[in-house]
């Protein structure tokens, strides 16, 4: 009996490993997707495409929320114009790298990708989300009605998608742990720096070694090149004067929210000051102490700066601080 035990124990564990986690509701959908590239395969078979396949198109979930999405931010999507789309000689040409593409897709181990965002969110979040990769005319991914993860349909590594996907199951999961900032501009744009935050996660998240993932290695020349040039100069400065502007009411309201919306960019300063913040204060001063600073935002920019100290102290390492009237601006 006592042989079996080492055996009796590795097979509770692999059991407790594989379980699938209560917090967790999430599955990828590609009815759309499906759908239009068995119409590109009957026309690249020269089989007549009828009234059935194209309701099988227009009755997909994925088409029906993408459909609603695209409506609700004032833009036309028409079942006719998308029959254009589907018909033309452009996509036709992306037939098998869209077959091989959504193939990778349905391969991802989406339990793995909401490890990623839950190693980096508070034991209460929970994620409940559906992904649909989708063939569309716009070339953009996005987040709608807070849990459908509309990823376009591309030739890219499948790396590329499960750090997408991964990215936005953080943030899907952060809003239900984290309360939201409604407490003035400062508060709510402080929540901003919250993309870099999901980039660490997407990255490294259940990974061992925190920060030792490359951002973006696997995204398109222009992503990679945007990120290399943000993380060489991340802008402190420029966002310090932002925060300082909100904080002296100069800059409120509507002209706030625009001259927020610029930060963003393809990967802007959201992108890659909040990701220098994260990863000095994970790995200065822990993981936990990263969730707590970025849960309750009124301590993130006093919680960098102690990290960054802590790092030249450590290493001799100067990083931008902000300044302390801004740090000490929210603390409770």
């Amino acid at each position: 009996m006592r042989r079996l035990a080492p055996l009796l124990l590795l097979l509770f564990a692999a059991c407790a490993s594989s379980a699938p986690d209560r917090r967790t509701n999430l599955r990828i959908v590609t009815d759309e997707a499906d759908a239009v590239l068995a119409i590109l395969d009957a026309r690249a078979a020269g089989r007549d495409i009828g009234d059935a396949d194209w309701q099988r198109v227009f009755a997909s979930e994925g088409y029906v929320r993408l459909k609603k999405r695209e409506h609700s931010m004032g833009r036309p999507f028409e079942d006719d114009a998308f029959r254009a789309f589907a018909m033309s000689p452009e996509l036709l040409a992306k037939r098998a790298a869209l077959h091989a593409a959504l193939d990778r897709i349905k391969r991802a181990d989406l339990a793995a990708l909401a490890a990623r965002a839950y190693a980096y969110l508070p034991p209460s979040a929970a994620i409940t989300a559906r992904v649909y990769p989708v063939v569309k005319p716009r070339e953009n991914s996005f987040v709608f009605e807070g849990n459908a993860i509309f990823k376009y349909l591309e030739d890219e590594p499948l790396a590329r998608f499960e750090e997408t996907v991964a990215h936005e199951l953080h943030h899907i999961g952060y809003g239900t742990a984290c309360s939201a900032a409604d407490d003035g501009d400062f508060r709510k744009w402080l929540g901003a720096f919250g993309e870099g935050f999901a980039v660490l996660a997407a990255g490294a998240g259940a990974r061992p070694g925190a920060g030792a993932h490359t951002p973006y290695a696997s995204a398109a020349p222009d992503v990679r090149e945007a990120w290399r040039k943000g993380i060489a100069d991340p802008q402190f400065a420029a966002l310090e004067r932002f925060f300082g502007d909100l904080l002296d009411g100069t800059l409120k309201g509507d002209a706030a929210d625009k001259r927020g919306f610029e930060f963003f960019g393809l990967v802007g300063p959201w992108y890659t000051v909040g990701w220098t913040m994260a990863t000095t204060i994970e790995q200065e001063l822990g993981r936990q102490a990263l969730i707590d600073a970025f849960c309750d935002t009124r301590t993130l920019l006093a919680t960098y700066n102690r990290a960054a100290a802590a790092r030249e102290k450590r290493t001799g390492q100067r990083l931008p601080r902000w300044s302390e009237r801004l740090a000490a601006a929210l603390v409770p």
